[in-house]
């Protein structure tokens, strides 16, 4: 989706419509029409009217559809950042998945039941009206269209309600989250390529619906594809431990030496400095040193102040343990706004460090991404990571579910559409 603009709230969700709702009003108010002027010829121009107060009334549907998610995802303690219309109907953003399985299906069935529910109520208001009524045509065609938005959100595959559903009765099965997404995205996929396949078919027939089904497989296929590979992401933060991806790029220095001797051995010597620095004294490491904490110190103290004087220790630090996942590495590297974190092994020793580029370098090993050194080197000296990632947003919903299955996956950021 492009840019999108805040209309309003319902029931305190943020309502947008993105700038591609704007095209498709236009494009149903002329397909609208022309099927009004062809049936209702003695309407004249007013068939243009009730088009643009149809398609108005289609997308009034799809904002009870989304309602429907997001009513029930709150009633779970899930928050709704938004529903947003734009070219293929809506989308609720919901910030997390649900606990359970069968909560994830009543979030899930909720927009195709209110449809259906709709779809019973102007057919029932239609049938108490004259056949000849406009109101009755209105009534009638609205309730039509509610039925096919129902129906078509049960076709069982990602971005689809279908999909959501499929991927709740999976992870009832199998007691797995990643299966039930695989399953489902796979699904998606199948169902986009067959929709672009049949669309271009009938578009070579001559029909003019044809390439509106192409587009919508080819989004159906983008969005599939999409959640795909962020449930491999979601799998790989949470099997991937801190051991996997830390490096040994560090220096242990002894805690007696003082200020003067590290500053002319380690820093005005050296080829190369390492991430970080450690001070140890008989056997045990006393802290972080930050080569720049020199700078506090009188140049004349430097001759006698050990370096064991400016080590800040272990515990004031951010620190992992080798076995913490690599959602919990993230989530501390984040969230405590440090160029990288420091690995320790069950005795509290220093085993390794991990900065932004070695959390990245081992996702791309384990899921075969081609990253460059460029990239690698550059991650390394910013604090933040490419935004289309969201890894400290993933790594976060990733520790709420984290032990809550035997498989401990997590619940994606979701939309329900």
């Amino acid at each position: 989706m492009g840019q999108s603009w805040q209309v309003g709230r319902v029931f305190g969700i943020p309502l947008y419509i993105d700038r591609s709702w704007f095209f498709v009003i236009l494009l149903f108010t002329f397909l609208n029409g022309s099927d009004w002027q062809a049936t209702y010829p003695q309407w004249g121009a007013g068939v243009w009217l009730i088009g643009f107060v149809v398609s108005l009334l289609l997308f009034a549907s799809v904002l009870l559809h989304e309602l429907g998610h997001s009513l029930v995802a709150r009633s779970q303690g899930i928050a709704v950042r938004s529903i947003t219309l734009f070219l293929f109907g809506g989308m609720a953003a919901i910030e997390r998945e649900s606990n359970t399985p069968g909560q994830a299906f009543q979030v899930a069935i909720a927009g195709p039941l209110v449809s259906f529910a709709l779809f019973l109520l102007l057919q029932g208001t239609a049938a108490t009206l004259p056949r000849e009524d406009l109101l009755h045509e209105l009534l009638h065609h609205l309730a039509n269209i509610n039925f096919v938005l129902g129906v078509f959100n049960l076709l069982p595959g990602l971005p689809l309600d279908g999909g959501q559903v499929l991927k709740a009765a999976v992870w009832k099965l199998t007691d797995n989250r990643f299966q039930g997404m695989r399953w489902a995205a796979r699904s998606g996929q199948v169902l986009g390529w067959l929709a672009i396949s049949f669309g271009l078919f009938v578009t070579l027939l001559g029909s003019g619906n044809g390439l509106w089904l192409a587009l919508l497989g080819w989004f159906a296929l983008q969005n599939a594809t999409l959640y795909y590979r962020l449930s491999q992401l979601q799998e790989a933060l949470l099997t991937l431990t801190a051991a996997d991806a830390m490096t040994r790029d560090f220096r242990v220095i002894e805690g007696t030496l003082s200020l003067r001797e590290f500053a002319d051995r380690y820093l005005l010597l050296a080829d190369r400095q390492p991430t970080a620095y450690f001070v140890a004294t008989e056997g045990r490491y006393r802290g972080y040193l930050d080569p720049h904490a020199l700078n506090h110190v009188e140049r004349s103290h430097w001759e006698v102040t050990p370096v064991e004087e400016l080590a800040v220790p272990l515990r004031a630090i951010a620190t992992v343990k080798e076995a913490d996942s690599l959602a919990k590495t993230v989530c501390t590297l984040e969230e405590q706004q440090q160029r990288f974190v420091t690995v320790l092994t069950p005795a509290d020793a220093v085993a390794g460090i991990i900065d932004r580029g070695d959390i990245l370098l081992a996702l791309a090993k384990r899921l075969h991404w081609q990253l460059g050194k460029q990239d690698i080197q550059r991650l390394k000296q910013e604090r933040h990571y490419p935004p289309e990632l969201q890894l400290l947003e993933l790594a976060r919903t990733a520790l709420q579910f984290q032990g809550s299955d035997r498989q401990k996956p997590v619940a994606l950021p979701t939309q329900q559409g």
